[in-house]
């Protein structure tokens, strides 16, 4: 009788410790499996209500019917983050059925991601942000067939977003924009990639009114102008820039945008304006840069580097100058000297 004893409270006790020391390490697909391995296992894993805030079914197959499932087990009443990018077969009908469900709340949930799931509309939008009140990052990138009507809706039943991902959204328009405006003061980051609808405008307003911003990504927006880049300069907080493709862009945007002081990462790829006037300011006000991208900008020259030398020497890590044919041309000890701390860097050959 002694050795069965032994192994019930091996089971017990033992597995139970292990368990919470191994399954942090796990992905929650393999913290799932080891529920059936035995009733101590099920027991010991359910019993960790942590294990449970992570809901991960990017590319699952059968996606909208396995939410279903696993939102009605007890054991995800306390989920924080849902990431259902990529995923498979979820539709509409998946997030509305939801919303009919008794029983299924989502208040604590925290994070959303809702990428490339092309088959999800405003109506979609609508049920899901209906269950999670206190979301405060959502992510819908690339959902082309989205409209205003949704953000309208995310405004509505998420007041507290601090975080919004709409790249790809092609048809919010400057409508969208001035519900997030009026909707999100306390904003701090803000995806707009290729939402090719939004003009100079649209994008102001929430300049003016979001003016806690930490990370703004403009990638291929190329119909904005110096109106607006001029009031990126009113963001003090903010530490992420990517202006790729800004092809309005000139050095009197870039003067302004030199008074965010705590700008660590400044995309200026294709921004074909901007010369040595521009970059110089940036170097001079934006001292803690670590990764600056000039690719493709013919119009700068040695002298924007010397800028950079004696002003972010010290925290420069990547340095992009390819296609910048006015910048002589240095191997990797000649870039050192100037930036020691370089690690990544790209130069026309």
């Amino acid at each position: 009788m002694a050795a069965p004893a032994a192994d019930e409270a091996w089971c017990r006790e033992t597995v139970p410790r292990v368990m919470e020391l191994v399954i942090p390490r796990l992905p929650q697909r393999d913290v799932c499996a080891l529920l059936a391995v035995s009733p101590w296992c099920y027991r010991a894993l359910v019993g960790n209500p942590r294990l449970w805030e992570v809901l991960d079914m990017r590319e699952m197959k059968n996606a909208g019917d396995r939410l279903i499932s696993a939102l009605s087990l007890a054991r995800y009443r306390h989920l924080k983050v849902l990431n259902l990018e990529f995923a498979q077969n979820i539709e509409d009908r998946h997030f509305v059925h939801l919303k009919e469900m008794s029983g299924i709340s989502l208040e604590n949930l925290e994070f959303l991601n809702l990428n490339a799931c092309q088959k999800i509309s405003d109506k979609g939008i609508e049920a899901i942000t209906s269950l999670c009140p206190n979301l405060q990052g959502l992510s819908i990138y690339w959902i082309v067939g989205l409209t205003d009507l949704s953000i309208g809706h995310i405004t509505k039943n998420c007041r507290q977003i601090m975080d919004l991902n709409l790249s790809g959204c092609k048809n919010i328009s400057d409508k969208g924009m001035s519900l997030i405006a009026n909707s999100y003061q306390g904003l701090k980051k803000l995806n707009i990639t290729r939402c090719i609808k939004l003009t100079d405008d649209g994008l102001k307003e929430v300049l003016q009114r979001c003016s806690l911003l930490e990370s703004l990504n403009l990638y291929a927006l190329s119909s904005f102008t110096d109106k607006v880049y001029k009031d990126i300069g009113l963001l003090s907080n903010l530490t992420f820039l990517d202006l790729c493709g800004a092809q309005n862009l000139t050095d009197d945007g870039l003067v302004c945008i030199s008074k965010c002081g705590g700008l660590t990462y400044l995309n200026l790829t294709w921004c074909v304006r901007v010369t040595d006037a521009g970059v110089i300011a940036i170097a001079q006000g934006c001292r803690s840069l670590e990764l600056l991208s000039l690719f493709g900008i013919v119009g700068v020259t040695d002298a924007c580097l010397e800028a950079l030398s004696k002003s972010c020497s010290n925290s420069l890590t990547t340095l992009d100058v390819n296609g910048c044919v006015g910048i002589k041309r240095r191997n990797r000890d000649d870039l050192l000297e100037l930036f020691p701390l370089l690690s990544c860097f790209k130069v026309h050959s």
